[in-house]
């Protein structure tokens, strides 16, 4: 299985601690770095950065958010990021939710798988090289002076991998059939039937070699010294997750943590971080909901916890360091090595 680190984005992680967190996987020797964005910090500006300060590690977005740039945009941001860096780049993609696509974007959040398939088509076509149709909306005319484009710009890679984070069953089957990889997030390892075989399942369904697809989980990360600590250092992303990730009745992250066993809980998760407790909810989180979809241990714990990721069919540990903790980084590494030695 390979190790990467998430960088999140800030207020949750700063910027200069995003740079130190890229560099030491680089230095360290790590699999890979992923940038992610909510309505903050966006996702391209700190891989660009990443791409002139490291020389080894993979560049990823865990994810870019759809409705935040047309498909035309996206091709290029990946395309530059991918120059930069000398051929390195993973464009992770996801439609986000309505909140955030529509109170945020002003995009409508209707038909998102649909809306999905379309886009990566887009930006598949675009990054190929090939010349795209004017990309005006349906029945609009404009001036009536569009031209058909070609990218200018040309990756160094002859396919930029591009990776989905969904959740929901049917978002889940839709990336087995388009994508080449996919981004999830609140995962249980321990019950794949509610992720992992799905994913799995569909790739097989589409008649695709399993192996030329990466299944990646983008997961709270923490070694302490004890797991009460670890475990208080990545209380704060689940509950974000089951707080903000959505609304009171649409939130999937609170639905899949319902399909693990933990609805009463996640709900109240929920109504307490939608009621401002943002204290109380990640207090109300139960421990072993916890256990189950992080990595919050002592030392001695990481290699059987990375373990049961790697036997549930992962291909890509995407680990975020709770606090932006750096010697969580210093210990995945070590892992890594001691299980290659």
């Amino acid at each position: 299985m390979r190790i990467g680190v998430s960088t999140a984005y800030w207020p949750w992680i700063t910027p200069d601690r995003q740079l130190e967190i890229g560099v030491l996987a680089d230095e360290l020797g790590l699999d890979s770095v992923w940038c992610s964005e909510a309505w903050g910090q966006d996702a391209v500006s700190m891989l660009g950065l990443l791409a002139g300060r490291t020389e080894h590690v993979r560049l990823g977005t865990a994810i870019m958010q759809i409705p935040a740039r047309k498909a035309t945009a996206t091709a290029m941001a990946a395309a530059s990021v991918d120059v930069l860096s000398g051929g390195r780049m993973m464009l992770g993609l996801g439609p986000s939710g309505p909140q955030v696509s529509e109170g945020w974007y002003g995009e409508p959040f209707a038909r998102p798988l649909a809306r999905t398939r379309a886009y990566v088509e887009t930006v598949r076509t675009a990054l190929a090289g090939e010349t795209l149709p004017v990309q005006l909306p349906e029945g609009e005319s404009g001036t009536g002076l569009a031209k058909e484009l070609r990218l200018l710009a040309r990756p160094v890679q002859p396919r930029i991998p591009i990776y989905l984070g969904a959740t929901s069953p049917k978002g889940i089957e839709q990336c087995g059939q388009i994508a080449d990889g996919w981004i999830g997030t609140v995962v249980d390892p321990l019950q794949p039937a509610q992720t992992i075989d799905l994913v799995v399942d569909a790739v097989a369904a589409a008649g695709r070699e399993r192996t030329a697809f990466d299944v990646a989980c983008l997961t709270p990360t923490a070694v302490a010294p004890t797991e009460a600590q670890a475990l208080d250092l990545v209380r704060p992303w689940v509950a974000f997750y089951l707080g903000a990730m959505g609304a009171k009745d649409k939130n999937f992250y609170v639905d899949l943590a319902g399909r693990y066993g933990y609805a009463e809980a996640a709900g109240r998760v929920q109504d307490l971080y939608l009621a401002g407790d943002r204290a109380g909810a990640a207090a109300a989180l139960p421990d072993d909901l916890l256990r189950s979809v992080t990595i919050a241990c002592d030392p001695a714990g990481l290699p059987s916890r990375l373990a049961a990721f790697a036997d549930a069919g992962v291909d890509t540990l995407i680990a975020v360091p709770g606090g932006g903790d750096l010697d969580t980084v210093r210990a995945l590494a070590a892992a890594r090595a001691g299980a290659a030695a």
